[in-house]
């Protein structure tokens, strides 16, 4: 199990999922913190996917790695012999969005959320050499499981640095993940699919990236079938989704894992531009749930964390600017009436 104790983990009451529209570093960040300091929730370190390869989900967490390189190839990122010039604009968004950081956060106490993506949704993405994905070749999903741990483990002691009073929150992006475990990641040629890696090869990747972190780790992913139990018996804090996609088939697993301990990030807002309903009907669902589990109201606010239901990098600037501050309000709508 992992070295983390859920029950100390207070998330807040709201928080975002990490991108956001734009390619504005500066305005992001005083939006996310703008929006969450102050006791309101947990800001975050902002993703800006506009600003193009690098800035992107999958370029950017290749920029982190240790010892191995991507570049950017017709069918998507690929591992490469030496740093590159997509390595090098990866690094230098990540430099710009860091020291727009610090400069909005003096002076802040509480916690902080970074994101990375996780070694599986990474497998699934970069390519080798060959053409075919890392998760074609179990050694080659070792290494960068490995490099991976390395460079998170740098990422988080540099924001340490840069934000001495954060208490870091690591989150993982595994929107593949569910994918992976069913077999269903296609092969170079779209014909076949890649085999499904055994499942306690996954879960000890997962607890060892878990294990970088002394501090919470979340899993977020706005797939359908969220693995909550594998994602449990991994280690996790929390475990971040689109609530609208939960069936009721999930209700035990999930239950099982509320009164574990496992926090849940519960998306409510949509990514995309929406009419956003007043803040007791965004959490409608929450409760909902929460009476179908039978658990205690009074669990609510201290295990349940409002999110949008993905990352915002498709949303225009106003809305994104709304989705968050309406996540704040229908917190603070489920704090005062959790029945």
């Amino acid at each position: 199990m992992s070295n983390h104790d859920n029950t100390a983990f207070r998330p807040g009451p709201a928080t975002g999922v990490g991108s956001m529209p734009g390619q504005d570093a500066q305005e992001a960040v005083k939006t996310v913190v703008g929006t969450f300091a102050d006791g309101q929730g947990t800001p975050y370190l902002p993703e800006l996917p506009a600003r193009g390869p690098g800035a992107d989900m999958i370029g950017r967490t290749a920029g982190l790695l240790v010892d191995l390189y991507a570049r950017v190839e017709p069918s998507g990122w690929r591992i490469g012999d030496r740093p590159g010039r997509d390595t090098r604009r990866a690094h230098g968004w990540l430099r710009q969005d860091l020291d727009a950081l610090e400069e909005h956060t003096q002076g802040y106490r509480g916690p902080l959320k970074v994101q990375a993506v996780g070694p599986w949704t990474l497998a699934a993405a970069l390519e080798l050499r060959g053409g075919e994905v890392a998760l074609s070749d179990p050694g080659a999903c070792r290494d960068l499981a490995g490099s991976l741990a390395e460079g998170v483990r740098t990422h988080l002691a540099e924001v340490a640095r840069r934000v001495p009073g954060a208490q870091l929150v690591l989150q993982y992006d595994e929107p593949s993940l569910t994918a992976v475990l069913r077999g269903q990641i296609k092969t170079a040629s779209g014909y076949r699919t890649h085999r499904a890696p055994d499942r306690q090869t996954v879960e000890a990747a997962l607890r060892d990236l878990f294990d970088v972190h002394d501090g919470p780790v979340v899993v977020h992913s706005c797939a359908p079938d969220v693995p909550f139990a594998l994602l449990r018996r991994s280690g996790v804090d929390a475990v971040s989704f689109d609530l609208s996609l939960l069936t009721e088939r999930d209700d035990e697993i999930i239950g099982e894992a509320v009164e574990a301990g496992t926090k849940l990030f519960a998306g409510v807002v949509p990514g995309t531009d929406a009419a956003l309903s007043d803040p007791a009907g965004s959490v409608g669902g929450v409760r909902t749930l929460w009476r179908r589990l039978g658990l205690r109201p009074g669990l609510l606010s201290d295990s349940v964390t409002l999110t949008p239901a993905c990352g915002l990098a498709g949303a225009s600037p106003g809305y994104a600017r709304e989705a968050l501050a309406h996540c704040v309000r229908a917190a603070r709508s489920l704090a005062d009436n959790p029945e």
